[in-house]
């Protein structure tokens, strides 16, 4: 199911044209010398500017607002990431949950879930991002992201390895969805519900999370086949993580059944209203193929410059694709990357997928990634849809694709607009 648009009560932008070295719709070529006519916060004509008065934004490239499909934005008060590259994704957890109980390199009282969310926001907005899918959680700031120039679908996450900790996981779901429902006018936000991974949610709670998801139309994200420990945890139901759940008073043997699988997980998963699959550094060929069979409702988020930090196995972007499944992009967060930009995790894509063509690399920061949050009215620049857009600088040089001026290069996004308004730049 696709969703209406996100804040339609806000009030409308004026009108106005841009114009710009370079246009990419994402759903058509480039365009050069491109002019974008916006009304009323939307798109209304997009062509060559043939001279018509318009404001000239010069050396720069005009592309639909980036979609960041996954982003942790409590995390944004880190300067760096936790801990060295390349360390396993235990030690990493328990600097992730160390840092949530007292945060570092942080002013005294700093709280990572109100401060930290709010400097996430504000990051991405002026790094060009005006969507979202942000992994919150309980007593997120709802009020920071309704005054934002940004949509986004907020997933709760939701953590429960033993059986008796899964009520009060769902009670927290149910408030969650019942709290944008109730105020559907005051603010560019949806619920969502994220059961955090495997080893962190009962089997009864991930069950009772895709019930929720069908009944209230909410989409679900779940880290899934993120990492070795990960797949030697399902296979035996031990390693690494059964020692940090130990550790921590989680371990509950009933939360999995050894000999498991990421398909037993994408079968459930396939329930749900629609569902992010987050990671999937480690999916095999059954599971490729299975989610290129239900890629209308499931899309796999890859976080490039994440998946290198932790020093991951080659990522399977080809064979995803190749297969037909439905690929966004991400930038997880500041514990295991450098910044919140999704344009340079694009870029990061077309350095190391070199066999990916570049109009697929844009789609894949833009239009896959609305249609992996299931909307419909962003992510390419086409008439009828909002005119969110992130501009680019562009190098002098000329190229045989003009993408590689984007891609290839390190120009900086040097305006942002949210329903034809500016909001960054």
């Amino acid at each position: 199911m696709e969703h209406a648009p996100l804040g339609s009560g806000l009030a409308p932008a004026p009108s106005r044209t841009l114009r710009a070295r370079w246009v990419f719709p994402v759903a058509g070529p480039p365009i050069r010398e491109g002019a974008i006519v916006i009304s009323n916060g939307r798109i209304a004509a997009v062509g060559p500017a043939r001279g018509q008065p318009a404001e000239d934004l010069g050396n720069v490239a005009i592309l639909p607002g980036l979609v960041n499909t996954h982003s942790h934005l409590d995390l944004s008060g880190l300067a760096t990431p936790l801990g060295p590259p390349g360390q396993g994704l235990t030690d990493w957890i328990r600097r992730v949950i160390d840092y949530r109980r007292k945060p570092r390199d942080c002013v005294a009282g700093f709280d990572p879930i109100q401060q930290g969310f709010r400097l996430g926001l504000e990051e991405s907005v002026r790094l060009g991002t005006t969507t979202l899918g942000d992994v919150a959680q309980p007593a997120w700031p709802q009020e920071a992201l309704a005054a934002s120039p940004c949509d986004a679908t907020v997933f709760l996450e939701l953590i429960a390895p033993r059986m008796e900790r899964v009520a009060a996981a769902m009670e927290l779901a149910e408030a969650h969805l019942a709290s944008s429902a109730a105020k559907p006018q005051a603010a560019a936000w949806r619920p969502g519900l994220s059961p955090h991974a495997p080893y962190s949610v009962h089997a009864e709670l991930l069950r009772h999370a895709v019930t929720f998801s069908a009944g209230h139309h909410a989409p679900l994200a779940m880290h899934l086949a993120e990492s070795r420990e990960e797949m030697e945890w399902l296979r035996t139901g031990g390693g690494p993580l059964a020692g940090l759940l130990e550790s921590l008073g989680a371990w509950d043997p009933t939360a999995i059944q050894p000999g498991s699988s990421p398909l037993d997980y994408l079968r459930l998963l396939a329930r749900a209203e629609r569902a992010l699959v987050i990671h999937g550094n480690y999916l095999g060929d059954e599971e490729i193929g299975f989610l290129a069979e239900h890629r209308q409702r499931m899309a796999v988020v890859y976080c490039p410059r994440t998946h290198a930090w932790f020093g991951h196995r080659p990522y399977p972007l080809e064979k995803l694709l190749a297969a037909g499944a439905a690929v966004a992009l991400g930038c997880d967060s500041r514990a295991s990357a450098p910044d919140l930009s999704l344009l340079a995790e694009m870029r990061a894509v077309a350095r190391r997928h070199p066999g990916v063509r570049p109009p697929v690399v844009l789609a894949l920061g833009t239009l896959e990634g609305a249609r992996a949050l299931g909307l419909r009215d962003i992510g390419s620049l086409e008439a009828g849809r909002w005119a969110n857009l992130a501009v680019v600088a562009l190098p002098e040089r000329e190229a045989a694709d003009p993408h590689e001026l984007v891609l290839n290069e390190d120009g900086p996004v040097v305006r942002v607009y949210h329903r034809g308004m500016p909001v960054a730049g």
